[in-house]
Order: C-alpha cells, then structure tokens, then sequence
C-alpha cells in the first residue's frame, strides 16, 4: 500500500513537472532564446505591514509540485517596538536572526511571556493571541519565519486578527454593533467610541517614554511587569477613583488603563477582582536556541546545524523542522536529495550558485543567489548549493524542512554516499562500465557531504 502510495505521488509530481517544462519550452519557442531558469526562487515579497516603527513581509509559495506549501515572512522592528496584540489564522515559527525580543501569548487561559535571544526558535499556534516586542533598545530586531496556511482561511498569505488597535489597525471587536460592545464590557458607548479610536499609528508601533513617536497607550501596558500586568490594570483604576485632584492627561491615562483591563477580561477570559493577583502562566512552551547545538557535520570547509521534533517538542504538532547551513568560500554541498521533506532556505549571508535537477537528468535551475534570496526545493529532487570564491564571506543559509522528524538527507555524491553505498556490479552495469573503472570513479572522492568547489562564478 505504501509503495502504490509512493508511486502515485511520483506520478503527480511528473505530471506537474511535464505541465511546467512544457512551459518552459513554450516560452522558449516564443522568444527564440534559452529561458533563465529560476522556477524554485520564491519572489516578489508582499509588505503586509508597514510603519514607521517596521514591516513585515512575506513570499506566498507557489506551483503544483509542492508535497506540502509554506508561506516564508521576514520581520523586521526599530528599536522599542510593538507589534501589537493579535492573533492569525496560520502557524508561525519564529528564528531570531538578530536582536532580542519579548513575546506575550495566551497559553491555557493564562498571559505567559518569554524572553527570545539570537538564534532562538519559538512556536505561535494559529489561533493564539499573541504580541511581540523588541526589548533592544539600539538594536534592530530581525525575525524570519514559516506561515503555515493549512489551517488558514484562504485570505492572502495568511489573516490577522488585531485584538488591540483604533483606526489603524481595526480591532476584530470593532465589527460588533455597539449594543453587543457596551454589553460584553460593560461600559457607556461613548467609552468604548473613545477606546477604539485612539490608536492610528499601525500594527507595529514604538513604545517607550524616550521616544518622540511611543504610543502612550501601548507604553503604559508594556512597562507593567510580567506578574502585575493585569493585576496592575486593576489598581490603576482604583487609584483614579480616590485621586480627584489629577489632570485631565493622568485622568485620561487612567481610564486608558481601565479600559485595558475590560478589554483583556472580555476577550481572554480573565477575571480581575479588587487586591486579586491574577497569576501568569509558570510552565509554558520554552525556546529552543538553533547556535547552542553541536553541528550535525562540520568539516574544514563548513557545517550544518537543524532542530526537529525530537529537540523541540513544539515541532512535532507542526510537522516543521529547522536547518542552517555554512558554506565557505569556494565550497559545496554535493548533490542530495530530501526523500521526506520539502526545503525552504533564504540566504542570511554571502553570495553562490543554487542547481536542481529534474526526474529526467535535465537542467531545471542553475541561478546566482545571494543575501536575501528565498528558494525552496521539492521533495525528491536533487540539488547543490555552491558558495562564491570571490570574497571572505561564508555562503550561510537558513530555512524550513515540512517534516518535524530528523531528516536524512541522502548524498547521491562523495565518500559517504549513495553510489558508494551501492557500488557493485548492478551500480557499474547501469552506467555500462565495468566494475573496476566505476570503483575508480566513486573512490576518487575523499570528503563527503561539503566539499571543495571549482565551479566558477
């Protein structure tokens, strides 16, 4: 069964192949001229957020061979930054590439939090309400991750839902008709005009009293501690009650703070009584950090570095695992194939060459690719990443594998290889020589897996 299962697939990955590759030749035909061949760069990168405090954009996959398709986003945060409370319709899995972060999430009814340094991993479920701050102070915050869209609805890339936000971003609540808002939080609906009107600065907003453009209501949840949050929120409107002599700015921040604490008891459910802590979440999902790993391989002239379900425990629900690559200058990864997985890479850092083969021995992808690049490479096919000789900068590539077990690249080439596995007289009787010269052939080849490279640039 799980052969004819097999089988099958391989039939629907060569048809999709026969419909691209008749395409191809089309075009070719039309512009009488050999077709750039760049079918597996993911481009055009769509900014779904935009402000001044930062962005977030996304390449959507695309094309009928994918076994399993992943959205990749890139998020990118000045300084004392929000990206404001949220929740979406998609599973992502966030690599810190650079920079320091906080996230705040709902995990089993309670507000948990979790520190996130460089080279951290961590998982959002889709549903989850959640925000991210960047706690650097002089430091960019750098986010790549994985959209995963078989939950989705099918809107875009994928669909967020601001819990928090005014004019912009729209809060989802702000769909309701004002009698539903004045029941569920209780309050006048000239309040709740005011509350869900003030904030116009865009999902990712600057926090912080240093700076010039801080969103005064954003700064005010955020600077509470981890425990007090919402406990703090509580007393704050208690304080304004017995402090009648404030000014019409503290009045305001107060009845901000209170508003706050309806809009956080309405929508996660917590209930926050007079001189009652409200705990936050003790045993949450813990980070996984991708650089305090050994290699997987590591050689002179580079290595590799992954994180699977067996690492992390949060991968196993999303089927995801996570690699890095470092390739000196000069060097190679020999031809593999992935028999379990999709792969999804962006290039973090320095330039080379991206080669893939189609099922029938021809050429399907030979392009230069460089900081920023974004390609993906279908299951079974085989491939090489090549690193430039023309300066001292590594060919590093980060990325996304669609199975969360620990995959086994296969190496078709090398000391440690495929062919070496099966040299012998079947091996040499395929290729029509004799055994001799095939185990010449195989056992010119010292190193295994990274390799020196001549190709030229």
């Amino acid at each position: 069964m799980r052969n004819k299962a097999t089988l099958l697939l391989m039939l629907i990955v060569c048809h999709g192949l026969s419909m691209t590759m008749g395409m191809c030749e089309a075009e070719d035909k039309e512009n009488d001229h050999p077709l750039p061949r760049k079918l597996f760069l993911m481009k055009n990168y769509k900014r779904m957020v935009n402000t001044d405090a930062g962005e977030m954009r996304v390449l959507e996959s695309y094309g009928k061979i994918h076994e399993r398709r992943l959205h990749i986003g890139i998020i990118d945060m000045e300084p004392n930054s929000l990206f404001v409370p949220q929740y979406l319709d998609s599973t992502l899995i966030i690599f810190v590439r650079s920079g320091e972060a906080k996230v705040g999430f709902i995990y089993e009814g309670d507000l948990a939090e979790k520190e996130l340094k460089k080279g951290d991993v961590y998982l959002i479920p889709a549903g989850s309400a959640f925000y991210l701050l960047n706690t650097g102070e002089d430091e960019k915050l750098e986010i790549i991750c994985s959209i995963d869209p078989s939950e989705s609805l099918g809107i875009g890339a994928y669909q967020s839902f601001y819990i928090g936000g005014g004019a912009n971003p729209v809060s989802v609540l702000s769909g309701f008709q004002p009698q539903i808002l004045e029941s569920a939080f209780n309050v006048s609906a000239a309040d709740l005009t005011k509350f869900f009107t003030r904030q116009h600065e865009g999902p990712i907003v600057y926090v912080g009293e240093s700076h010039v453009k801080a969103s005064s209501l954003w700064t005010k949840f955020l600077q509470l501690k981890e425990d007090d949050k919402l406990h703090h929120m509580k007393k704050m409107m208690l304080d304004h009650d017995e402090d009648e002599d404030e000014d019409d700015n503290d009045e305001v921040e107060q009845k901000t703070s209170w508003s706050w604490r309806k809009l956080l008891e309405s929508v996660f459910g917590f209930e926050i009584k007079n001189n009652k802590k409200v705990e936050v979440a003790r045993k949450s999902p813990h980070s996984c950090n991708l650089y305090d790993r050994k290699p997987d391989f590591k050689n002179s002239h580079g290595w590799t570095v992954s994180i699977d379900g067996s690492d992390y425990a949060p991968l196993k629900s999303s089927g995801i695992a996570i690699y890095h690559v470092n390739l000196k200058p000069g060097t190679m990864m020999t031809p593999h194939v992935n028999p379990s997985a999709t792969e999804y890479g962006i290039v973090v850092r320095g330039v080379g060459r991206l080669q893939v083969a189609f099922p029938n021995g021809t050429l399907a992808m030979d392009t230069h690719i460089k900081e920023g690049d974004v390609f993906f490479i279908p299951r079974y096919f085989a491939f090489s990443q090549i690193a430039a000789n023309v300066s001292d900068e590594p060919l590093d590539f980060f990325g996304f594998t669609t199975s969360a077990k620990k995959n086994k690249p296969q190496f078709l080439v090398g000391a440690n290889s495929l062919m070496k596995s099966m040299m012998g007289p079947e091996l040499a009787a395929a290729f029509g020589v004799s055994e001799d010269i095939m185990k010449s052939i195989l056992n010119a080849q010292h190193e295994s897996v990274i390799l020196p490279s001549s190709v030229s640039h």
